[in-house]
């Protein structure tokens, strides 16, 4: 779906490249977790691909177009819910009348389940909400574009405890096999349930780029109090109970994906467990 192909990108007032020579492939139907440190480059590589930042050299090609030409084939078939946005302060009702010709796919009726999915209704005026219920409006009728890209940036900070619980559900019941989520964020926890691939930037590069499959075949996840456990892993972190591990799966046990356990090792060891998806 995209081909991120040798990309550079300066800004103006800064003299080294956040991006040089990056390349990078989205496939369809596939929920992506985009994980990095602060400053590796994730929010300006999302707004590259959906042409709101133009590369210095390389370019961004989305169902074999450049998306740089901001042709309305391309803007019509993406959506990107940034980190932080501004609604008008005008009805759902008229917000919809007003955007929703721009998306051929639009579903109203799907736009009102999504809206349940956050205890919310269509009859709402967006100048009356918190930031917390604007971001679920605004999640909502991403999704209900029905674009096949849809990219969020951050999109579980400022939800309450239950609208994370929420966003889950959200996601999984949005999702078709001609569709690709990208989530760019640091909440790991809010999205290890949802994701079929993760993908995790270092400086200027890819550290790891695996479906969520492959990741619990080559590695195992757990939680021990075994002290002679913890010097044999991979990597390990303490936890209330004792340490959680990241182990080779050797024996190809069945396992649950730590997402935050594995970002700590890949930043950790980067060239260890880059080594055991290239066997």
């Amino acid at each position: 779906m995209i081909t991120v192909d040798n990309l550079s990108f300066v800004y103006r007032k800064s003299k080294k490249a956040i991006l040089n020579n990056f390349s990078l492939t989205i496939e369809e139907g596939k929920i992506y977790g985009l994980l990095g440190k602060n400053g590796v480059g994730k929010s300006t590589l999302l707004y590259l691909m959906t042409g709101l930042l133009t590369p210095k050299s390389g370019r961004v090609m989305f169902h074999n177009t450049d998306v740089r030409r901001r042709l309305p084939v391309t803007l019509q078939d993406m959506f990107l819910v940034p980190e932080e946005f501004e609604l008008p302060p005008i009805s759902l009702v008229s917000y919809i009348e007003l955007n929703s010709p721009f998306y051929p796919r639009f579903s109203k009726e799907e736009l009102v389940q999504y809206l349940h999915y956050f205890d919310l209704n269509i009859d709402l005026n967006l100048g009356a909400l918190s930031m917390g219920q604007k971001k679920k409006v605004f999640m909502s009728f991403a999704l209900a574009t029905n674009t096949s890209l849809l990219i969020m940036d951050e999109p579980t900070n400022g939800l309450d405890i239950p609208g994370k619980s929420q966003f889950r559900k959200f996601i999984s019941s949005g999702m078709t096999d001609n569709k690709s989520i990208i989530i760019s964020t640091h909440q790991v926890r809010d999205i290890d349930k949802v994701l079929d691939h993760v993908l995790i930037m270092g400086d200027n590069e890819i550290l790891l780029d695996e479906s969520t499959y492959e990741i619990c075949e080559k590695l195992l996840f757990l939680e021990s109090t075994n002290p002679g456990m913890a010097e044999t892993a991979l990597f390990s972190s303490p936890s209330l109970q004792g340490n959680y591990l990241l182990l080779p799966n050797e024996e190809k046990e069945e396992t649950e994906l730590n997402l935050e356990l594995l970002f700590n090792a890949v930043l950790a060891k980067p060239g260890e467990i880059k080594s055991l998806f290239n066997k």
